[in-house]
């Protein structure tokens, strides 16, 4: 028998195939593994080739017996290399964690274990977390597969790379000023930041205790549905986890935008935006409205005040993970990290105190605004992603690291915890991605996936 090469585009789709047994998950696992052998996008530091034929394995014959666990049963999926995995080396992408094998899986590796589906690999991260470009892993840079010499944005630059790649149908990043939605943008593919508390923490490597989120990047906005379905849950283990029942986050995907409300800032959000970029969000809002959705210009107060206060939070916080480490062997570090992380020291108690009641001032802020819209939609990122290496970029005439420039509209949502979506609107005219971000009430992620599914089909 010829051995099938095409497979079902989204992880829905592939899921389908499973359970009617259309398709085997040990098919379709062995022809990704040949995908990854031959990739160049450097997405994985361990790619778990023996670990994902025995799951492959187990799943198939699981579903033949009737065993069927759900929707990522058999389901190829890869892990940020900060998530821990059981007996499956967890680096951090960093020379301190080389060889470090954990001895018990994270909460959310182990919902997906039970959920069965496939562990390909540990995808590629910016070097504890700590960097949006992606390009400073000890492992190497990954590389946006629209353009090998431009960045995939991150942390979670490899779990987005991998997705967009086709390597994957799905995979886990981490999010503290934007690290899931940034690859997300730069890489065509859609990527959730759910409301803090929503995913469970613990076993994931911290960069920021308050700001840190847990989340997926797939390939369509239902597949992102379906997997926030399975990590989604309680987490004893983690002090910020909340306790809420399961939810179906497709459940509304069919219901469209009609007599909905999209929100556009007027400000903050528009200012200093690459025109290529705004113009295909703005193309995006109209598609909203011409699906019969409503659009109104709103204002969000002192986003600026927010955003600054997040980066001091983040700062103030990173120090602390790692400051046991800065003192006893700081060599280790890569030398841009080390730089950003020293700057933690200098901070003054009562700016993290300010700024913490900056995050509830904002949470209000923005409670204010959506109780008059259903969505707050923007772009993900202000720019399309930039040369490997690049740390300078100008927008319109206006000068801005490109660290700065990448979290700056994602970064106010970590403060404030409140869920925000990066759905794919279309590309620049040298073909990179380009994202839109959709901002809801805190809980409500069921109703971003159906802003977001709406715009998918109606503009693909």
């Amino acid at each position: 028998m010829a051995r099938r090469t095409e497979f079902p585009g989204s992880l829905a789709g592939l899921s389908r195939a499973l359970r009617t047994r259309e398709i085997s998950p040990v098919e379709v696992t062995e022809a990704l593994l040949a995908r990854i052998e031959s990739d160049g996008t450097n997405s994985f530091i361990t790619v778990t080739a023996e670990r994902a034929m025995e799951d492959a394995r187990r799943a198939e014959a699981e579903i033949s017996s009737g065993r069927y666990r759900g929707p990522l049963h058999g389901v190829p999926i890869g892990i940020k290399d900060l998530v821990d995995t059981k007996a499956v080396r967890t680096t951090m992408a960093s020379a301190f964690f080389e060889h470090h094998v954990p001895d018990r899986d994270a909460a959310v590796a182990l919902r997906l274990r039970e959920a069965g589906s496939v562990l390909v690999g540990k995808t590629n991260t910016h070097e504890f977390a700590y960097g949006p470009t992606g390009d400073r892993s000890f492992f190497g840079p990954t590389r946006n597969p629209r353009d090998p010499d431009k960045i995939t944005g991150g942390s979670s630059g490899g779990s987005g790379a991998a997705v967009a790649a086709g390597l994957l149908y799905g995979a886990i990043g981490s999010d503290t000023g934007g690290s899931i939605r940034i690859p997300a943008a730069l890489c065509g593919v859609v990527g959730m930041k759910p409301t803090f508390g929503r995913v469970g923490k613990s076993g994931v490597f911290p960069l920021a205790q308050t700001l840190d989120h847990v989340g997926p990047l797939t390939r369509t906005v239902e597949d992102n549905a379906l997997f926030l379905s399975i990590l989604a849950g309680h987490d004893p283990e983690d002090l910020y986890s909340v306790d809420r029942p399961e939810e179906d986050f497709a459940r509304d995907l069919d219901r469209g935008v009609r007599g909905a409300v999209v929100g556009v800032p007027t400000d903050f959000f528009f200012e200093h935006v690459e025109t290529e970029v705004a113009a295909r969000v703005l193309e995006a809002v109209e598609a909203l409205r011409g699906l019969g959705a409503e659009v109104r210009e709103v204002g969000v107060p002192n986003v600026w005040e927010t955003l600054h206060a997040q980066r001091l939070t983040l700062a103030a916080e990173a120090y602390a993970v790692h400051e046991e480490r800065l003192r006893s062997d700081p060599g280790l570090f890569d030398d841009q990290g080390l730089e950003r992380l020293l700057k933690g020291e200098e901070l003054r108690a009562y700016r993290y105190a300010n700024a913490q009641r900056r995050r509830l001032l904002s949470r209000r802020e923005f409670e204010e605004v959506l109780k008059d819209v259903d969505v707050i939609l923007t772009p993900s990122i202000p720019i399309p992603a930039t040369e490997i290496g690049q740390r300078q970029v100008s927008i319109n005439g206006h000068d801005e690291g490109v660290y700065s420039a990448l979290t700056r509209l994602t970064g106010p949502t970590n403060m404030n915890g409140l869920p925000s979506l990066s759905v794919p609107c279309g590309t620049t005219e040298a073909g990179l991605p380009i994202g839109l971000q959709l901002i809801g009430r805190a809980f409500d992620e069921a109703t971003l996936y159906r802003f977001g599914h709406a715009h998918e089909r109606a503009t693909r």
